[in-house]
């Protein structure tokens, strides 16, 4: 007995001292809504979280026991000073979730390319690297007949455009600057994304957790809030959760979470993206995702 609770005031001074920040942006200071749970779930456990805007000079990060990656929701629209930032927390030895490795790796989409050679079945997509003479004549498929084109540095719809192929010059004319500093995806446009929606899984120290469906507004493509989306819980075939647990296990190292995107289209699963940096968890659509996210942390970092 005098052992069992040495252990377990070992255990609660531990935790007790511990802080984290849950990483954010200056238009959300204070978190989104449903990130604002996250502190209330982790103070259950006796630590401490508190909202840190990542671009904010003042902080001294050293002073956080791990930093979670959450609504950095401007980090593509400023790709130069994310990255300074990711080399200053790397210098400064502080720990992040996910890991800085699984950041850098996630930030580009061209990680697409990679994970397409392990086998997992994407949209079909044409990868360009920086250019001046960015010819999109050339590049299409014969077979494709209309488009969707975005910077590989990008989220939420950012610079992403969709258009026919009959459209190509102009669009061409458009991307021509954005080509000569970034690099882009050109992909099929799946007209499935305006029917069946895309599917999110959403997994917790790679444990499968909850699905969301998402349908853009009629006649749109993007299937974000923002721009009209609607969102319904979903319970995927086992078949389906397989193939995006296969996609989660291409990654070895710790994931406090993962989101995988994709068009299911049948029992296919197609996968659009692999998000490990902010994406939205969608908490408010299953009620024990808070506690799930809550106890993988004290998982990976082994409480």
């Amino acid at each position: 007995m005098v052992v069992f609770l040495y252990i377990c005031s070992q255990y609660f001074s531990i935790i007790s001292a511990m802080t984290i920040a849950i990483l954010t942006c200056q238009s959300l200071p204070n978190l989104n809504t449903n990130d604002q749970l996250l502190i209330s779930a982790f103070a259950k456990h006796q630590i401490t979280a508190q909202p840190a805007v990542w671009s904010d000079a003042s902080i001294d990060w050293q002073k956080f026991d791990y930093l979670i990656f959450r609504s950095t929701w401007d980090y593509f629209e400023r790709e130069a000073e994310f990255n300074l930032w990711l080399a200053k927390i790397e210098n400064l030895g502080v720990k992040t979730l996910n890991s800085l490795q699984i950041i850098n790796q996630n930030k580009h989409k061209f990680y697409l390319k990679s994970i397409e050679k392990q086998g997992v079945k994407i949209v079909p997509t044409v990868f360009i690297d920086k250019t001046t003479s960015l010819d999109l004549n050339h590049l299409i498929p014969a077979d494709w007949q209309k488009c969707v084109i975005k910077p590989a540095f990008s989220g939420a719809a950012y610079q992403t455009t969709v258009f026919d192929v009959a459209n190509t010059t102009e669009i061409n004319n458009i991307y021509l600057s954005i080509a000569a500093e970034k690099e882009l995806l050109l992909q099929r446009f799946m007209p499935e994304i305006q029917t069946l929606g895309e599917t999110s899984l959403i997994f917790f120290n790679k444990k499968y957790s909850h699905a969301v469906n998402k349908k853009p507004v009629l006649g749109d493509f993007r299937v974000q809030s923002q721009f009209g989306g609607t969102y319904i819980a979903v319970v995927p075939t086992t078949s389906i959760i397989e193939k995006a647990q296969n996609i989660v296990h291409t990654f070895n190292s710790d994931l406090l979470y993962l989101r995988i995107d994709g068009i299911i289209i049948g029992d296919e699963f197609y996968l659009m993206e692999i998000e490990g940096i902010e994406p939205d968890l969608y908490f408010e659509h299953a009620a024990p995702a808070i506690e799930r996210f809550v106890a993988a942390f004290l998982e990976i970092i082994g409480l």
